[in-house]
């Protein structure tokens, strides 16, 4: 399977609206759009679901990673992702990964192998 790890340790090949767009599926942006809307309590429109990846610094995003404070912290410290971070497991990212911990344990794997 593809891999694209996204600065806070998702795997962008398994995000619905990035798979959406690598297929210009309009059909499936309207899934996404009616699921993610009713999932996140936000209004997002198919138009909405375009995304090139988290690592995309002139591609296009979704709402939510445009003002992700994740990524614009990676960004901003040039990072490859958070595993490589000296302030790895910093507060933003604790409580990011509490909802989705297959994250951490990607960072986690990350980071070992920095280590190694």
């Amino acid at each position: 399977m593809k891999t694209m790890i996204a600065y806070c340790g998702l795997n962008c090949y398994e995000c619905l609206a990035f798979l959406a767009t690598r297929e210009n599926d309009d059909n499936q942006r309207s899934e996404v759009a009616r699921l993610w809307s009713g999932q996140f309590q936000m209004r997002l429109q198919p138009d909405d679901i375009n995304c090139d990846g988290c690592l995309s610094r002139t591609g296009r995003s979704v709402p939510h990673c445009k003002s992700c404070e994740i990524r614009a912290c990676a960004l901003k410290n040039n990072m490859i992702n958070c595993a490589h971070c000296e302030q790895y497991l910093c507060e933003t990212l604790n409580q990011f990964i509490k909802t989705v911990p297959e994250a951490r344990q990607r960072l986690d794997e990350i980071r070992i192998t920095l280590n190694a």
